[in-house]
């Protein structure tokens, strides 16, 4: 019986990786590899070093599915690779484990199901912000008030704190910086 090596992900540095590495190591990880980037990025460099450490007989182990992949083409191809190389995928939520037979086709079509259902979701976004644009509604971001930019970029020109001065116009703060950086507005001492 080979080893059991541990992968976490999470999308951004604001996220914490302990939840994962604890549940991974109570399954028996020996070692755990991790990614502090978007399951879209290509270039998950502790996935790829997993791949590279695992041996023949290993187990690959993850707390959900989602964390290895997030298409469908993607899971099933590092499943191949995975399988190619001897080592089976455990999948803890899920409870998929490649080694048998069964569970490859658990897999499988967990991976359709998710696959299914990111596809609609997809599909009721469109279909929610055509109906919205035949309402004559413009979803997305509203465009700014200029009026209130010109307000707030005088306020800060006259000694305001952005703050303040985003805070007393009804904006963002951010938008107050974003204004003065691509205005040049400076604030006056």
């Amino acid at each position: 019986m080979g080893a059991v090596l541990g992968y976490a992900r999470v999308s951004t540095g604001d996220q914490d990786l302990t939840g994962q590495r604890l549940r991974l190591e109570a399954a028996g990880a020996i070692r755990i590899f991790e990614d502090v980037r978007s399951g879209k990025a290509l270039d998950q460099e502790g996935l790829r070093a997993l791949l590279d450490y695992a041996r023949p007989s290993d187990t690959l182990a993850v707390v959900r599915l989602d964390r290895l992949g997030r298409s469908l083409n993607e899971l099933l191809a590092i499943v191949e690779e995975l399988k190619g190389r001897g080592v089976s995928l455990l999948s803890l939520e899920e409870r998929i484990d490649t080694s048998s037979a069964a569970g490859e086709l658990v897999f499988h079509v967990f991976g359709a199901i998710a696959h299914f259902e990111r596809r609609l979701i997809a599909e009721r976004t469109r279909d929610g912000i055509a109906a919205a644009r035949a309402k004559g509604k413009r979803p997305g971001r509203q465009p700014v008030d200029r009026d209130k930019v010109a307000a707030a970029l005088t306020l800060v020109e006259a000694g305001l704190s952005p703050t303040q001065a985003a805070r007393q116009v009804g904006l963002g703060r951010a938008t107050v910086y974003r204004e003065m950086a691509l205005t040049g507005v400076r604030r006056s001492a």
